[in-house]
């Protein structure tokens, strides 16, 4: 975890000299993460649509002299992305909680421990709430996206109701959580898989 997170940090904080090294770095958790089947293509969607919008309103700032700088910001975005896909995928989130655990406050590791495993589900949430909305004639494909006066309409058919449907899955979370009877024992337990062991 701590090398994710000197990861992702460096994509932002690095000179742009030293990004050949930190892509190289996070080319090999991508190969492992695909080894440990993990989906990827999310992630690169929504690099492209990130891209788009850059390269258009680095245009519409400062002309066509620094879409570079546009496009290195959105690299810069991917290197930050990558490590923490690749620690959803590669480890367990029972084992992320009970690492957490030891250096935060149990709720707080519960907290952090669900979010990092629900990501998969929230990605899954948002495609299908995006291509139902494309199917209503939403003008939300990445061609008119092009256009800025769209962008209400993908926060208002997008993004509100995946908000509403994160809202509903953390009161589940919760509910879930209290009905067993987590917070109340001094010494909390984790799950382990039994598999694992196999």
């Amino acid at each position: 975890m701590l090398m994710v997170t000197l990861l992702s940090s460096a994509a932002f904080l690095a000179p742009q000299s030293a990004l050949l090294y930190l892509a190289l770095a996070n080319l090999l958790l991508l190969v492992h993460g695909l080894w440990c089947r993990g989906d990827i293509s999310g992630i690169f969607r929504y690099i492209v649509l990130q891209l788009g919008f850059t390269l258009l309103l680095y245009a519409v700032i400062h002309g066509g002299q620094q879409l570079h700088q546009g496009a290195w910001a959105v690299a810069r975005l991917l290197l930050a992305l990558l490590p923490g896909w690749w620690l959803t995928v590669a480890i367990k989130p029972q084992w992320i909680g009970e690492v957490l655990a030891k250096i935060m406050p149990e709720k707080w590791a519960f907290v952090v421990a669900a979010s990092i495993n629900l990501l998969p589900y929230m990605t899954s949430e948002l495609r299908d709430i995006y291509q139902l909305q494309l199917l209503r004639g939403a003008r939300i494909a990445p061609r008119q996206l092009l256009n800025p006066l769209n962008w209400y309409e993908l926060a208002y058919c997008v993004i509100f109701p995946l908000f509403v449907q994160l809202l509903k899955l953390a009161q589940q979370t919760a509910t879930a959580a209290r009905s067993r009877h987590f917070g109340s024992h001094p010494q909390p337990t984790h799950w382990r898989d039994p598999r694992s062991h196999q």
